[in-house]
């Protein structure tokens, strides 16, 4: 079960690292879009570096067992947080990924599968939940 444990860690920790580290680029399209319909121009480029930053620091955060359960919960709250993104008119669940691309279900079904996998590292994980996670079984 530890092994497991690490393995499903590191994998959270490389999907946050690569989500952020792509949010510090060009502008971003999906970003863009949400401004747009939305008609809140803070999603690009702030809110893109913000939810970056914050993908980044769970990454971090899920490289030590120690620390595990709070990167866990903070992945968990980005990443439902992408979900809500889609389900939204915003954003939608077929999206193009680029001006003039193909819509399709590939983020969405990403960030299903992140979601999922950040919700297995915060049951794994929870006694490390700061605060609250002591207490927990």
């Amino acid at each position: 079960m530890t092994l497991l444990k690490h393995i499903l860690a590191i994998a959270l920790l490389a999907a946050m690292l690569f989500m952020g580290l792509q949010k510090f680029g060009a502008d971003n399209y999906i970003f863009a879009t949400i401004a747009q319909k939305s008609g809140f121009a803070f999603f690009e480029p702030g809110f893109r570096m913000f939810s970056g930053v914050l993908e980044v620091l769970a990454g971090i955060l899920m490289f030590h067992p120690r620390t595990r359960g709070a990167g866990a919960v903070l992945a968990s709250g980005i990443v439902a947080g992408a979900v809500v993104f889609h389900l939204s008119p915003w954003l939608g669940t077929k999206v193009a990924m680029a001006a003039g691309a193909e819509p399709s279900y590939s983020l969405f079904t990403m960030a299903l599968a992140y979601l999922v996998l950040a919700l297995i590292n915060l049951f794994l994980n929870r006694q490390s939940i700061p605060f609250i996670g002591r207490h927990l079984p």
